[in-house]
């Protein structure tokens, strides 16, 4: 069956008024219509409010997160790897890193209009606007079960970078990981400090960064110099303790 066909189907199946305009807002936002609407339910409900499935899991975006996260990763690095054919690792894995990082896609979620679609319990949801990131990795990985890895690379493309991101602010804008972590700490009463595990001299460069917090390791970070390698494992740090650090939309 056609697309343009399970498309009109699915819609024939519908009654509800508010199914409609759910449908609406995702063909509004990825430019295609939904043809399995359970899968984009499921990417925009935080386990506050799902029930667990028959396999005993519940029935929230995690999962979906988890694909959607890989996709993502994939497609964005390819664009770049065609995109800058004469750069090093270095550079391109820096910019991905920013573009995919917490903050870029909390703030890309209330863009694209996601922030109303998600449902959450506000007395046991999460206390962080991090949940929008994750429900947008969420809709990409259901866009993908939905209509496959072409039209899902072309959404994020087209719809998602293209608009929305401009590569030389990107590369020209400091972001100060490490000052965002070291507050966190002093807010929280919690000792960070960041320690050089290994500096590879042979011709790579590669600089390994751990942050300890409180004594405890707790995530590593690489560059091609400590300051980089630092920067790099306070971000991991930031994202790994859902720290917000989005600004309000």
């Amino acid at each position: 069956m056609s697309f343009l066909k399970r498309a009109t189907s699915y819609y024939r199946t519908i009654t509800s008024k508010e199914e409609r305009e759910f449908a609406h807002s995702f063909r509004q936002i990825t430019g295609r219509t939904p043809i399995n609407i359970r899968l984009y339910h499921q990417a925009m409900r935080h386990s506050s409010v799902a029930r667990k499935n028959s396999g005993g899991i519940k029935d929230s975006y995690e999962r979906l997160e988890y694909l959607g996260d890989a996709i993502l990763g994939m497609i964005v690095a390819e664009m770049l790897f065609k995109k800058y054919p004469f750069q090093e690792e270095g550079f391109l894995t820096e910019l991905r890193a920013r573009i995919v990082s917490r903050e870029s896609l909390n703030t890309l979620s209330y863009k694209i209009g996601l922030g109303p679609l998600v449902k959450y319990n506000q007395h046991r949801g999460p206390k962080h606007k991090s949940i929008y990131g994750d429900v947008l990795e969420a809709l990409i990985g259901a866009f993908y079960l939905d209509h496959g890895f072409a039209a899902t690379e072309q959404f994020v493309i087209k719809r998602l970078i293209q608009p929305h991101y401009d590569f030389e602010s990107l590369l020209s804008t400091d972001y100060n990981h490490k000052s965002k972590i070291i507050e966190w700490g002093q807010k929280e009463n919690k000792l960070v400090e960041f320690e050089l595990l290994e500096e590879r001299g042979d011709g790579s460069n590669q600089f390994v960064v751990v942050v300890k917090v409180d004594g405890q390791q707790f995530s590593t970070g690489y560059g091609h110099n400590k300051k980089k390698a630092e920067q790099d494992a306070a971000r991991r740090s930031l994202e790994q303790l859902q720290v917000d650090t989005t600004p309000e939309p």
